[in-house]
């Protein structure tokens, strides 16, 4: 799988800002697809997935409320909404994509190198 993400960059506390990321490779796949987030010196972590039809979302307990995950209907791209956003958002945003399209594939984190998006930057600043 091939993995473009669009959006990231800096935003000031309390502000929105909206990532993206399309996942191409094998035909008629509906991928599962999520994000997870790498601080400075941590490991990555789960942020939010969707599932390969779009009808079951999950959230880390730090994002829910603020961010919202969704996905196109009938493609492979997937979006970030995060609002109000707060300096600990800071953290490279990575796109995840799984063929078998559950979520909990997503959750635990695909096993596979080219799941992985190369990353893009978000920073919040007060």
């Amino acid at each position: 799988v091939q993995l473009q993400a669009s959006g990231g960059g800096s935003v000031q506390v309390g502000e929105s800002l909206r990532i993206s990321c399309t996942a191409s490779g094998r035909r008629g796949i509906s991928y599962a697809l999520g994000w997870f987030r790498q601080h400075p010196g941590m490991e990555r972590e789960f942020v939010a997935g969707i599932d390969g039809r779009g009808d079951t979302t999950s959230y880390a307990d730090s994002v829910k409320g603020r961010f919202t995950v969704s996905r196109d209907s009938g493609s492979n791209t997937v979006h970030l909404q995060m609002n109000s956003l707060r300096p600990e958002d800071t953290a490279v945003y990575y796109c995840v994509a799984d063929p078998r399209g559950t979520i909990s594939t997503i959750i635990a984190g695909p096993r596979g190198p080219d799941q992985w998006g190369p990353g893009t930057l978000v920073t919040v600043s007060s």
